[in-house]
């Protein structure tokens, strides 16, 4: 969470697969397309590969929201993998909902490599939702905040 000129600016982890999704968002990049700098990209092989304590560990860690990007069902690089990201994030968006966080922190959406625009897109109204929910305040580890000066 960040605090500019008295406006919450959101801290958001994108887990995004190499080979479309973190393409897309090269493709955002390199086109010129605006999204907010608060969107921390991480690459993985494949959205299979993210593993739902990925998720819980970024909010723990102050994230105030996630997103999993991958290939689209049929496209994927490894065949069948985000079929399974897709089974699990829905058990984890479930078990989400058991621990009270608003199911709008969490989001799956399937961005090609061709689709730069629609990245930025995405990003833009995935960091306006979260916004408009505020910090996350119900998973932190306080171990994770920044010591202020004094204390």
């Amino acid at each position: 969470m960040q605090v500019e000129n008295g406006q919450f600016k959101p801290t958001i982890v994108a887990f995004c697969c190499n080979w479309c999704s973190y393409a897309g968002a090269d493709l955002a990049g390199t086109g010129r397309m605006q999204y907010p700098a608060e969107v921390k990209i991480i690459r993985v092989p494949c959205s299979c590969r993210v593993n739902p304590m990925f998720i819980l560990r970024a909010f723990q860690r102050g994230a105030d929201g996630v997103i999993l990007c991958g290939c689209h069902p049929g496209d994927c690089h490894y065949t069948t993998g985000n079929y399974y990201a897709r089974r699990r994030m829905t058990m984890l968006f479930d078990f989400l909902d058991y621990l009270g966080i608003e199911k709008e922190r969490t989001r799956v959406e399937w961005v090609s490599a061709a689709e730069g625009a629609r990245f930025a897109s995405v990003m833009n109204d995935f960091v306006k939702k979260v916004t408009e929910l505020g910090p996350n305040k119900r998973i932190t580890d306080l171990r994770c905040k920044p010591e202020k000066e004094g204390e």
